[in-house]
């Protein structure tokens, strides 16, 4: 098999930032909350620099500002005020000038990066399962990520969607999502929730989720004909590059557990 010359410094990034995203999570609280916090800053500012969003530190400031006050919403207990998010979104947009596509740029580029902050620290939060939520939902991710970067090189075949992501193939596609529900399970198991079985098609979801999004963002750098988001993490671009995933994946899970149980949405993804 032929590992790619981006495998070490890709590697290297993960070693950095997992024991940071899990210290965070695990201490919980306000250092967990700040870390999203500025990690939504930073996918904000790739996406306006992505998208070459006019204004940019008055954007910054306004969608920055409607997700920090959505985060303390959400730390309050004052649900009303996690409408600062659409609205800080929809100033943004408000305040772009230029064509009309460059204000619908900036309405989503807010709104995804929000998405990231609120979805994980609404689990966070749930004292019952939410460090767990979180585990699990970094293990399914990750686990993705690199099965499907292994599977792919290892047995090739069919492209996924060459026109927007020309290396990714079906074999990555499947034996990351089959690596990603096995991780999810193993994570319920261990946790000692009894429904290991019954949450894996969650996980295959989840998986589908985070496959989603890279492809997204491939779309989005192919639309913007840029080759990485930025260059903040050496040998694998910029955050956005590194959390693509992670977005689609923690916004669907954030969901799903709201729907079936508003009250703690980290029970709602996990117990079955």
């Amino acid at each position: 098999m032929n590992v790619g010359a981006d495998f070490l410094p890709r590697l290297g990034s993960a070693l950095v930032l997992a024991p940071l995203v899990i210290a965070a999570a695990t201490w919980g609280g306000r250092p967990f909350v700040l870390l999203c916090f500025l990690a939504s800053l930073m996918l904000l500012w790739e996406w306006a620099k992505m998208a070459r969003l006019p204004r940019l530190p008055v954007l910054i400031a306004l969608g920055g500002g409607g997700i920090a006050v959505a985060l303390f919403a959400l730390v309050a207990g004052r649900p009303l005020l996690a409408l600062a998010l659409p609205v800080g979104a929809l100033a943004a947009a408000l305040i772009t000038r230029g064509a009309p596509s460059l204000r619908a740029w900036a309405l989503v580029g807010v709104l995804y990066a929000g998405a990231l902050a609120f979805s994980l620290t609404r689990l966070r939060l749930d004292l019952g399962y939410g460090l767990i939520a979180i585990v699990w939902l970094l293990a399914v991710v990750w686990s993705t990520d690199i099965a499907a970067y292994f599977c792919g090189r290892l047995m090739g075949g069919p492209k996924l969607w060459p026109r927007v992501s020309p290396n990714k193939t079906w074999s990555g596609a499947i034996g990351g999502a089959l690596f990603a529900v096995g991780a999810g399970m193993l994570t319920v198991w261990l946790a000692g929730i009894d429904s290991s079985l019954l949450a894996a098609p969650a996980a295959l979801a989840a998986s589908a989720c985070s496959q989603a999004g890279d492809l997204f963002e491939s779309a989005m750098k192919r639309r913007f004909g840029v080759k990485d988001s930025s260059h903040l993490i050496p040998g694998h671009g910029g955050l956005m590059d590194r959390l693509d995933g992670l977005v689609a994946a923690a916004a669907f899970a954030c969901l799903l557990g709201l729907l079936r149980n508003p009250a703690s949405p980290a029970a709602g993804l996990l117990v079955w």
